[in-house]
């Protein structure tokens, strides 16, 4: 005999207090509680930001040469070169060091935020499905 989901509900009630997985999984998301995770979430995400603006990250060209340093908020706080690597005949390969180190101070930056955010960001699949 085939029974339908209410008669199971109704049955598994008469035993007791357990939870019918079938009709929990159509329960609509609670919203209130969508909120205050997405409020945490905000939270979260407010002060990973806040510590990646305060970090340093530096950058190299040329062997060590030239070196930059910028902060997470994507500003460049210091650039140093080497004595030796300035050669007023050539000042293109010194712009060219002088990028490359910035460059990859900006990506050492990059990539911590990606690593730092990407973590939050994971939790947003917990919001009860609203999202996707």
């Amino acid at each position: 005999m085939t029974r339908t989901r209410g008669q199971r509900a109704a049955d598994r009630y008469d035993q007791g207090p357990v939870l019918d997985e079938e009709l929990t999984m159509n329960r609509p998301p609670n919203m209130q509680q969508i909120m205050k995770q997405a409020q945490q979430m905000q939270e979260q995400m407010m002060t990973a930001q806040a510590e990646l603006a305060d970090m340093t990250f530096e950058g190299t060209a040329g062997g060590g040469v030239v070196k930059a340093t910028v902060k997470g908020s994507n500003e460049l706080v210091a650039v140093e070169i080497a004595a030796d690597v300035i050669d007023p005949s050539d000042p293109e390969m010194l712009q060219d060091l002088v990028v490359a180190a910035v460059n990859g101070a900006m990506r050492a930056a990059s990539e911590a935020a990606e690593e730092q955010m990407g973590g939050l960001a994971g939790g947003l699949g917990g919001l009860g499905g609203l999202l996707g």
